[in-house]
């Protein structure tokens, strides 16, 4: 089986180790037995100290109302429903600073008891899992179906991907993963992976190309299985109009980046002919 992902951590040194070195007086002779507990107490201590993220991250929990899941599923979550949506996130817990922390969180939370339609988002601070939110506007995410028999473990492996910081060495310069979250449907678990920049391709293949590599065979998905999708395609999106203006920014740079590689298509085959 693979092993699980590599964490990176902040500004740590490698922590000491006990030699027989280490257990010999200041004089150069042997310790004493007392002593030699309290040098095993302080190496043991050392090990425990806290592995700091390189990010910090937050936990979120979403149980929408019968009303905020009816106007998603038909189109309709105008900017009541919007605000309806956010209002139903809430923060769990305190903010995630270290790998302990994360393991804490994650061993205490059941998620095959998660109920269906609720979801649960582990997102960098800053970030909040709302499509219109000013710092995801232009993002998109990877979804993922898998069943739940292996939804737990899958899940597992893509928050540690993201805090381990994995996700985001195979994104393009000025790209930055957002947050992964998990959503329960009738009979599998979508996991999804949200980034800031739709419109960097590499990016998107990338993210695709690392999770398929790090996931081990059992749990990897099948091909039929996952879609890419930007958050201004979903049905319920909404921009406030404030940041309309940044859409339509972005949708202009797309068309001329389009219509770019198409004309130097074109004169590649014109010249090859």
């Amino acid at each position: 089986m693979a092993t699980r992902p590599t964490l990176f951590t902040r500004g740590l040194s490698s922590l000491s180790k006990s030699t027989s070195a280490d257990v010999q007086s200041p004089g150069g002779g042997a310790t004493t037995p007392s002593e030699q507990r309290d040098d095993a107490k302080r190496n043991f201590l050392k090990t425990m100290r806290a592995l700091p993220t390189q990010h910090f991250w937050n936990v979120y929990f979403d149980r929408p109302t019968k009303e905020v899941a009816t106007s998603q599923e038909a189109g309709k979550d105008g900017v009541d429903g919007k605000e309806n949506y956010q209002a139903q996130l809430e923060q769990l817990g305190s903010q995630i600073e270290s790998v302990q922390d994360f393991w804490r969180y994650n061993n205490n939370t059941p998620v095959d008891q998660i109920k269906m339609r609720e979801s649960i988002y582990l997102f960098k601070s800053g970030f909040r899992p709302v499509w219109e939110d000013r710092r995801n506007i232009n993002g998109g995410s990877w979804t993922f179906r898998v069943p739940k028999s292996i939804g737990p473990d899958v899940w597992t492996r893509i928050q540690l991907l993201a805090i381990g910081e994995k996700l985001q060495s195979v994104l393009e310069e000025g790209d930055t993963i957002c947050g992964v979250g998990l959503s329960v449907r009738f009979n599998s678990h979508l996991i999804s992976i949200w980034h800031r920049e739709s419109s960097k391709q590499k990016s998107v293949d990338n993210l695709l190309e690392c999770v398929l590599e790090e996931l081990p065979a059992e749990l990897r998905p099948k091909a039929d299985a996952y879609f890419y999708k930007k958050h201004s395609d979903h049905a319920g999106f909404k921009a406030p109009p404030e940041l309309q203006a940044v859409l339509d920014s972005q949708k202009k740079r797309d068309e001329m980046a389009a219509a770019a590689a198409a004309a130097k298509k074109a004169a590649e085959e014109e010249e090859a002919a």
